[in-house]
């Protein structure tokens, strides 16, 4: 079955298959990121949301982090191909067009998109998760 991306239907099943992998390590990237996805078209049409690395393994969850290290804005769709197909040459013009705002420490981003591009659970995740999603 598939949901629609950002649904709540989506996130509980996304929360499913990153907790039937376990605790993902995160090495080499301790960042604590803030994500907020604007023009989504169901709810209020914004989403928060954070991943933190800080404490050894991976924690995606609704919601901002008081002292993240870097902080990321961007609309729907562009979220979508960021973390759902995950399309890296998509993602760098994304960032080159404007429409991902970066604050902080752009160093600390690109930290944790290099663990999770080398990491197989990530990409074992990364697959399930594109397998929900309309």
């Amino acid at each position: 079955m598939s949901y629609p991306f950002l649904s709540d239907e989506w996130i509980a099943e996304a929360r499913a298959i990153r907790a039937g992998h376990g605790a993902q390590p995160a090495d080499g990237a301790a960042v604590r990121l803030n994500v907020t996805i604007t023009g989504v078209p169901f709810g209020e049409g914004t989403v928060e949301g954070y991943i933190d690395t800080s404490s050894g393994s991976a924690e995606l969850e609704l919601g901002q982090l008081d002292e993240a290290d870097v902080s990321l804005t961007t609309d729907y769709a562009t979220a979508r191909v960021l973390f759902v197909d995950q399309d890296q040459a998509a993602a760098m013009q994304a960032l080159m067009a404007g429409k991902v705002i970066v604050q902080g420490d752009l160093m600390q981003l690109m930290a944790l998109n290099a663990t999770l591009a080398t990491d197989p659970a990530a990409a074992e995740i990364a697959a399930s998760i594109q397998a929900i999603t309309e």
